[in-house]
């Protein structure tokens, strides 16, 4: 293989790349979007569908995407909604951290022994905590605080459970398009001489 042919070969999985975290950021933008309209039954809670398509990314994709999507989600999320630097956007900022650093452990440590639906419950769990220190430490620095922390638990689990459930199910329809799509190689077309 030539210099140039490799370069090209680069160049086109690079592209495809970028494409697939554009793609999949677009989506997850949309439905934190969407979802900051939607009512909330408990003041600040609320189901944390984009995580989906995170949890979908690290599965198909890796972590690295998976991180590249979840942050675009927050920060242009924020800035469509309008609440870029603001409470909301320190607390999503640090839910989403925490949620990638474990996340990665795991998928660094397990790989594909944990399903989506492990990486989802694990997500959420640690998004609700970091979001519930941050809240402590920089808003409501109040020990009554501290009795809503099984609350925030408890649904933590059950939407990390539902989102898993929800990833396993698009994961299953989505797996033979994107395994498509990373396996066809683009080849030049022939010459008819």
């Amino acid at each position: 293989m030539s210099a140039n042919t490799k370069a090209i070969s680069n160049s086109i999985a690079s592209q495809r790349h970028d494409h697939i975290i554009a793609w999949f950021a677009a989506l997850a933008i949309a439905i934190h979007v969407l979802e900051s309209v939607i009512p909330s039954p408990l003041p600040g809670i609320k189901i944390g569908l984009a995580n989906i398509v995170t949890i979908i990314v690290l599965v198909h994709f890796g972590w690295r995407t998976a991180a590249w999507v979840s942050l675009l989600r927050v920060l242009i999320g924020s800035l469509i909604i309008g609440s870029f630097l603001s409470p909301t956007f320190v607390l999503s900022l640090s839910g989403a951290c925490a949620s990638l650093i474990v996340i990665g452990l795991a998928y660094t440590l397990l790989g594909d022994k944990l399903s989506a639906l492990g990486y989802s419950v694990l997500a959420a769990i640690a998004h609700i905590l970091a979001q519930f220190w941050a809240a402590y430490w920089l808003f409501i620095p109040h020990d009554a605080l501290f009795h809503l922390l099984p609350v925030l638990l408890t649904v933590a689990i059950i939407t990390g459970i539902v989102n898993g459930i929800l990833a396993l199910a698009v994961q299953k329809r989505l797996k033979p398009l994107i395994y498509e799509s990373i396996h066809t190689d683009e080849q030049p077309a022939k010459s008819s001489q």
